[in-house]
């Protein structure tokens, strides 16, 4: 029983740190100290060793020549392709998700969408980030694909530690939101073809943004 206590705590240590990739927790190039983590999510070091080196597995973080840990410095070309795939898998999860979404899950994309129009009018990034988060993922996990679900949080682990700097691009700020209203709209008419378009369009708008950022941070 006690080894599978501490198997637990290493499976939640790794998803908890994934889950900070993915929400941009963490910034690109950043050292990931391993007593620091243990002391942020109050547990030992050695879950926290194992989880990273996981993650490092995955290629979701970097151990450099001196054991330091980092998260991921992504090229131009690197990110340019993670956008490439993104916009393949995301927007298939999309089009599955509109025929198959309940009345009640529609309903809380409804209502984050609201949600984020409320943060961009007050200014409130953050709360932006974590509700488009909770958008995207929420309309995922109606295609009711989990190995498409994996992925897709594989590859945000990839791109959410640059996902803030979205907020610091006056010109995306504006129309962050355009996208999200149509994906709303053809959700609400069955259309997966179109919830498919804008979802691809969100990503291309949002890529776009960050790679004049790429250029000067990769």
């Amino acid at each position: 029983m006690l080894k599978l206590e501490h198997q637990t705590l290493n499976d939640r240590a790794y998803g908890a740190l994934k889950q900070e990739l993915i929400s941009g927790g963490f910034s690109p190039g950043q050292t990931l100290v391993i007593r620091k983590l243990a002391e942020t999510f109050g547990i030992s070091t050695t879950p926290i060793r194992e989880a990273l080196q996981r993650l490092v597995a995955e290629r979701l973080l970097e151990m450099q020549n001196n054991r330091s840990v980092i998260v991921p410095l992504l090229s131009a070309r690197a990110f340019e392709e993670l956008t490439q795939i993104r916009i393949a898998v995301e927007g298939l999860a999309g089009e599955m998700a509109a025929t198959r979404i309940s009345e009640s899950g529609l309903a809380d994309i409804q209502a984050t969408l609201a949600g984020m129009q409320r943060a961009i009018e007050a200014g409130d990034n953050k709360a932006y980030l974590s509700l488009n988060e909770a958008f995207h993922f929420a309309i995922y996990q109606h295609a009711g694909a989990p190995i498409l679900l994996n992925m897709i949080r594989d590859l945000w682990g990839r791109v959410g530690p640059y996902l803030k700097l979205l907020m610091q691009a006056d010109r995306y700020i504006p129309q962050s939101n355009d996208a999200h209203r149509r994906t709303v709209a053809a959700l609400e008419q069955g259309n997966g073809p179109a919830v498919r378009v804008s979802l691809e369009q969100d990503i291309a708008v949002a890529a776009a943004v960050l790679s004049e950022n790429l250029r000067t941070t990769a």
